[in-house]
């Protein structure tokens, strides 16, 4: 004789994000395998990459920003510009220790990122755009170097 056993109604993924993921955990964890949101289920864990590689990219544009900023600006450095270099380079090497597949990716954006960061620096020290290199003018070594400054 078949016993079905039936499970109970489950939250859709768009209904309610945080109880679709709790209840998607105990599913793993029972080894209920069949009733998983497989689907759903792959498109979260695959965006946990890209969200790493986002973090990567946000926290690289401030980096630069600061440092061109250090370089063009030595009259205006401060220790809070200082503060917001060593932070965003130990956040940026903490996302590569946690994912070292990921490590080549900072140089892999540089330039794009440079790009942006070229932009901000310019309003924000009132500076014209041509007062920066359209080239960084650091390696990622350097910008990821938790000793460097330019200047």
């Amino acid at each position: 004789m078949n016993k079905i056993v039936r499970l109970p109604q489950l939250t859709p993924h768009e209904q309610d994000y945080a109880l679709w993921c709790a209840e998607q955990g105990a599913l793993l964890r029972q080894g209920k395998l069949d009733a998983l949101d497989r689907e759903n289920l792959a498109e979260e864990i695959e965006s946990l990459g890209r969200s790493d590689k986002r973090e990567i990219e946000g926290r690289l544009k401030p980096l630069l920003v600061h440092l061109l900023k250090w370089q063009l600006q030595k009259e205006n450095r401060s220790g809070s510009w200082e503060a917001t270099i060593k932070e965003q380079r130990m956040r940026i090497a903490k996302l590569l220790i946690e994912s070292p597949s990921l490590k080549g990716y900072p140089d892999m954006v540089l330039q794009e990122e440079y790009g942006f960061a070229r932009w901000d620096a310019a309003k924000e020290t009132g500076l014209p755009i041509a007062a920066f290199p359209e080239s960084c003018p650091f390696t990622i070594q350097q910008i990821l170097d938790n000793t460097y400054l330019p200047g």
